[in-house]
């Protein structure tokens, strides 16, 4: 896409920190870091998120996360990280093209973006079957 701004930085019209690149996937630092060593992974192939892409690009930006997210945690001294995507603009997506975010946690960073909400095992088990009457 023309204008997608990740498309930009795959075609090198706008700069960035890579720290990784094949014919598939580029990964590169967050430029408003959520944590030191924030790493963004995208798949070279354009699409809005998730549902548009391509398993295979999808399954590549994932495969490229699995290896670059110990070596990022390693890197910055991180005890662990997050791999996490957003889809949507409900689930904070931004830019929309598909991207994982790699964050480096640390001990007492204070970043808990997960409130937990109770639900009734009546309403667990109907929400499992809507998922897999849809996974066919």
């Amino acid at each position: 896409m023309q204008d997608c701004i990740f498309c930009k930085i795959v075609r090198g019209e706008l700069p960035s920190f890579k720290v990784f690149e094949d014919e598939h996937v580029l990964a590169f630092m967050d430029i408003e870091p959520v944590a030191v060593g924030h790493v963004l992974v995208i798949p070279k192939e354009h699409a809005m998120n998730l549902y548009d892409a391509s398993e295979e690009s999808i399954a590549q930006a994932f495969s490229a996360a699995h290896r670059i997210g110990p070596r990022v945690a390693n890197a910055v001294g991180a005890e662990g990280f997050h791999i996490t995507m957003n889809n949507g603009e409900a689930a904070w997506q931004t830019v929309f093209h598909p991207h994982i975010h790699i964050l480096p946690r640390y001990p007492g960073d204070n970043h808990d973006p997960w409130k937990k909400h109770q639900r009734s095992r009546e309403e667990l088990a109907r929400d499992a079957k809507k998922i897999q009457t849809l996974l066919g």
